[in-house]
């Protein structure tokens, strides 16, 4: 029987930093073009997501599934390639890893502690994964850092990605309201000019991972009181951890074993392709090991609050928790079933060529099913419906309720999504 999740199990943050890291988490001072903030895809009225399969990043004008591409010289080049990441309960000190391909991990292959895509250049000092992934958003250019030659971060990044850093440190501790916060929060700070990005992200990393620390379901209260779910939770509970094999995967206090796994799940979108990806598409965790053993493989999701994250899927491709848990059930079934219709993407038409050009594409569809990795499971339809009534008995009493929210303002004076 899994054990209940304790306040004990997450790291430790300063909540004076954090206050510091929920103004930065939706200002917008990070971003090249100062026109994106991390909460405008991870937004609090979209339990930390942005609803959409893939996101619509620099650029783009509007929140959520109202988000345009933009208009003109800054509208958007190419989509988000990945589904915004759930961010719940990512400070639980069993989380090694992070990204849907695992790109960050806790390694010290190049004497920084973390195997990254900054290698040797990652700079020491974050406080936890969940610090040290808050920088690579800010240096992505469809996500925030924008295009070479709008802005100084973008051309920075352009010759070398540590490069970018710097100068947002600068823009953010010339604020004075930033500078200081920071002197206060910070026992090693002694004046603004001592901020770096790594105090930016530690402060990013004290938000995150208390604002959306949450494990008050009715499972958790049944782990531990075993106050019984509602019936058809229950009948959902039981298949979960037995006939439908989903603990297989979902396993340990996060309902996660932080491992890879190929689900064969349609593709859609330009996906994240590696400089010698001959055809648009998306080898999972293969673009990090260079392993064929990894191809197509994903890091499996938490559960918690599932059922607000909508839509589902590394790329989104399921709008319904339903979708989704028939996937698992029959991948090579639904993957056939599946519509274009399903996918959750704002018109782009100068783009919309490659959104769907991968389904087209018989031998990349034929890799993709060849390296699925779980076996079919036939349930009625009565069943897939308790498994649906189980995840949303994932949803905690207090999620929709955060520590502290979202912003009205921040010390930038730029606007807040």
């Amino acid at each position: 029987m899994a054990q209940p999740i304790q306040p004990d199990d997450f790291l430790p943050f300063d909540p004076m930093q954090a206050e510091i890291g929920q103004l930065l988490f939706y200002d917008k001072i990070l971003s090249g073009n100062r026109n994106i903030s991390c909460g405008t895809c991870h937004h609090h009225d979209l339990g930390g997501g942005d609803g959409l399969s893939l996101g619509i990043g620099e650029g783009g004008v509007g929140l959520g599934p109202d988000r345009t591409i933009g208009t003109g010289d800054a509208m958007i080049r190419k989509r988000i390639p990945r589904n915004a990441p759930a961010l719940w309960n990512l400070g639980h000190r069993e989380i090694d890893v992070l990204f849907h391909d695992g790109r960050l991990e806790h390694s010290n292959v190049y004497g920084n502690e973390f195997n990254s895509p900054a290698q040797e250049w990652l700079p020491t000092g974050f406080n936890s994964i969940l610090a040290a992934q808050a920088v690579f958003p800010l240096t992505a250019q469809f996500e925030m850092a924008g295009n070479p030659r709008e802005n100084e971060i973008a051309g920075a990044v352009h010759d070398r990605i540590d490069a970018a850093w710097p100068i947002l440190a600068k823009r953010v501790r010339v604020i004075p309201k930033y500078g200081d916060l920071f002197v206060a929060a910070f026992d090693h700070i002694d004046s603004s000019d001592q901020v770096t990005i790594v105090e930016i992200a530690n402060a990013l990393g004290a938000f995150i991972g208390t604002e959306w620390q949450n494990h008050d379901s009715p499972y958790d209260t049944y782990l531990a009181t075993r106050t019984p779910l509602d019936p058809a939770a229950e009948r959902g509970r039981q298949l979960f951890f037995g006939e439908a094999n989903c603990a297989g995967c979902h396993s340990g206090p996060l309902m996660s074993d932080q491992e890879f796994h190929a689900i064969g799940l349609p593709h859609i979108g330009p996906g994240r392709t590696r400089q010698f990806d001959p055809v648009v598409r998306d080898v999972g965790r293969m673009g990090e090991s260079d392993d064929l053993a990894d191809a197509y493989r994903f890091r499996t999701p938490m559960l918690r609050n599932v059922a607000l994250t909508a839509p589902y899927g590394h790329n989104g491709t399921y709008p319904t928790l339903e979708g989704i848990v028939r996937h698992h059930l029959n991948p090579v079934a639904m993957r056939a079933d599946w519509s274009r219709d399903m996918a959750r993407l704002p018109r782009a038409d100068h783009i919309a060529l490659i959104d769907f050009i991968a389904d087209q594409d018989t031998r990349e569809i034929a890799r993709q099913e060849a390296a699925i990795a779980i076996a079919p499971v036939a349930l009625d339809d009565a069943s897939v419906l308790d498994l649906v009534a189980f995840l949303n008995a994932l949803t905690g009493v207090t999620a929709e309720t955060r520590p502290l929210g979202r912003p009205d303002t921040v010390p930038s004076g730029l606007s807040v999504d």
